[in-house]
C-alpha cells in the first residue's frame, strides 16, 4: 500500500530572500520589457541564492551573476543576480555550481555579498526569467523567503 503512489509534482519555490516584484518594476528594459521571458524579481536583502527546482545547471556564468537550470519537464530558468553585475567581474559572488551539475531544489547557487555590490553602485534586484515561453502570475508581492512556495502561478 502506498508503495507505487505517484510522486507528487514538484512546486517551484522562491530561490532568493528579499522583496518581491512584478518583472516591469525591474530597472533594466531588457528584463522589463519582458525580452526574454516572463517572470518576477526579488531585490535581494540576503545572499544565498538557491535552486527553486531541481534540475540541471544548463547556464552557469563564471562571473557568478546568472544560472540557468533545466528540470527533467523541460523548463527552463534563469536567474540573473543584480543589474549590470557581470561588470563585478565575480567580486562579491561566492559559486557553488558549475554547468552540467544536478541541483535539488534549495541547494545553494551563489552566495553573494550583497552589501558589496550595492557598495559598488549596482542594483541588486534580480530577475527570475521563464525563458520557455511559460506565463506567470503573481500571487504575493513585498517580503519573501528562499525556499517560500505560492508565490507564482505558472500558466
Amino acid at each position: 500500500m502506498g508503495f507505487f503512489s505517484r510522486k507528487k509534482k514538484e512546486e517551484f519555490v522562491c530561490p532568493m530572500t528579499g522583496i518581491l516584484c512584478p518583472m516591469e518594476e525591474v530597472p533594466d528594459p531588457a528584463f522589463s520589457e519582458k525580452l526574454m521571458g516572463d517572470g518576477f524579481a526579488v531585490e535581494l536583502t540576503e545572499g544565498a541564492v538557491k535552486a527553486p527546482v531541481s534540475g540541471t545547471i544548463a547556464a552557469a556564468f563564471p562571473t557568478g551573476h546568472a544560472f540557468g537550470i533545466q528540470t527533467k519537464e523541460g523548463m527552463e530558468i534563469l536567474i540573473h543576480i543584480g543589474i549590470d553585475t557581470v561588470n563585478l567581474q565575480g567580486q562579491g559572488f561566492a559559486v557553488k555550481v558549475k554547468a552540467g551539475d544536478t541541483v535539488k531544489q534549495g541547494d545553494v547557487l551563489v552566495d553573494v555579498d550583497v552589501d558589496y555590490v550595492k557598495g559598488q553602485g549596482k542594483s541588486v534586484c534580480s530577475p527570475v526569467i521563464f525563458t520557455g515561453g511559460q506565463k506567470i502570475e503573481l500571487l504575493k508581492t513585498g517580503a519573501v523567503e528562499a525556499g517560500e512556495g505560492n508565490i507564482i502561478k505558472i500558466k
